[in-house]
């Protein structure tokens, strides 16, 4: 998933024709100062990361004049926050601020739906999960056809439900609409605006902007593809990239290795089910080769995090010897002291097997899920 900076994601509703607050980007406090200048008013500094909460972490700043704008600015960039370094600080107008509310468009998945739903809600600038949960009543939901798109009747529903009243109707109706547009045509999983707020003198303007990409259409947009910073993502699951590999960092202690997302899955309930948590998502596919099995367990092992690694295949493209080599050629390149957990079943099973036992290497082996699981709990117990 290709997530876009928030100034990454305003440089697309600008496109759209969105309202936006007059700003720019700097990578210097001279620039910051300049950009201050322009503006001609009180400026607030937004350091530019991938994480939520940017404010209460420091992040975010005002300043009344382009000297202090160029001060302040000093101190954000080469800051770490949360822990991502700051190269770059977005520097816009201080907007006169009346109202917050809520805007986002994701596709709802659920066998029910399987369609883009449209969420607005009077409750900006709050986790919309929590507001959704406590307050359903204040977030107003619209399914979506995709063959017809979002409506105009339901973008002045969505308007009237936010409890808008003259010019604003039809400013709110019309920001829905473009949302909904960008939406489509740049292939995003997930966009939003929080906070989407309503200016002293009645403008709506679009403080913030999350827009995260679906990485699987990013060859139909080489130009949004090109934005992807590795600076701001987990080095592990940029290097997993490198090699073709489903990587996700959780917050466990047991390092999954896996073929198939399904087998992810139940593995990672079954970990939780002994009482223990995933440190990650590792599916290395059906067709992995020994080089991309290597990468995968050094990438696991890499992690400070885990304890113990269990490695849970399913041989059917990807045969079990195949994975056994790769496995056993990993453990010896980076001398592991870690315990690890095997379960093959499958294609070339037997093979596989005798490569590991023939290794000298010391792995637990396993037949089944349940018996794997109980040498991992044993395991982690020991350590």
């Amino acid at each position: 998933m290709a997530r876009l900076q928030e100034h990454e994601g305003k440089a697309l509703f600008k496109i759209a024709k969105m309202p936006i607050p007059q700003g720019a980007v700097a990578k210097t406090p001279v620039e910051a100062r300049q950009i201050a200048e322009k503006i001609g008013k009180p400026v607030v500094i937004k350091v530019q990361i991938w994480t939520g909460g940017r404010g209460k972490a420091g992040g975010v700043k005002f300043a009344d004049t382009p000297e202090e704008a160029e001060k302040i600015a000093a101190t954000l960039l080469g800051a770490t926050i949360k822990g991502y370094l700051v190269e770059t600080v977005l520097v816009e107008e201080k907007l006169d601020i009346a109202k917050e509310y809520y805007a986002g468009i994701i596709v709802n998945a659920q066998a029910d739906a399987r369609c883009p739903v449209v969420m607005f809600s009077t409750e900006g600038g709050m986790d919309i999960e929590r507001v959704a949960a406590e307050t359903p009543d204040k977030v107003i939901t619209e399914p979506v056809d995709p063959a017809a798109g979002l409506r105009p009747f339901q973008a002045m529903r969505i308007a009237y439900g936010v409890g808008l009243e003259g010019p604003q109707v039809r400013q709110m109706g019309d920001i829905a609409l473009k949302l909904y547009r960008l939406f489509i045509e740049k292939d995003c999983s997930h966009v939003e605006i929080n906070p989407l707020v309503k200016t002293g003198d009645g403008k709506l303007l679009a403080l913030d902007a999350k827009i995260n990409l679906d990485d699987n259409a990013l060859f139909r947009h080489k130009d949004l593809a090109a934005l992807k910073d590795g600076s701001q993502e987990d080095p592990l699951e940029v290097e997993a990239s490198r090699y073709n590999l489903n990587y996700i960092k959780l917050k466990g202690n047991v390092g999954c290795m896996v073929n198939g997302a399904g087998l992810a899955m139940a593995t990672m309930d079954l970990i939780k089910h002994i009482g223990a948590e995933p440190a990650n998502f590792l599916d290395v596919g059906g067709g992995a080769t020994s080089e991309m099995i290597t990468q995968g367990l050094k990438i696991l092992v890499s992690d400070p995090d885990v304890r113990v690694v269990l490695i849970n295949i399913f041989g059917g493209i990807l045969r079990c010897d195949t994975l056994a080599r790769g496995v056993t050629e990993a453990v010896k390149q980076l001398s592991i002291t870690l315990p690890v957990v095997v379960r093959l079943e499958g294609t070339n099973v037997e093979l596989g097997r005798r490569i590991l036992a023939d290794s000298g290497l010391n792995f637990s082996y396993a037949t089944t899920m349940g018996e794997a699981a109980g040498q991992v709990r044993a395991l982690l117990r020991r350590a």
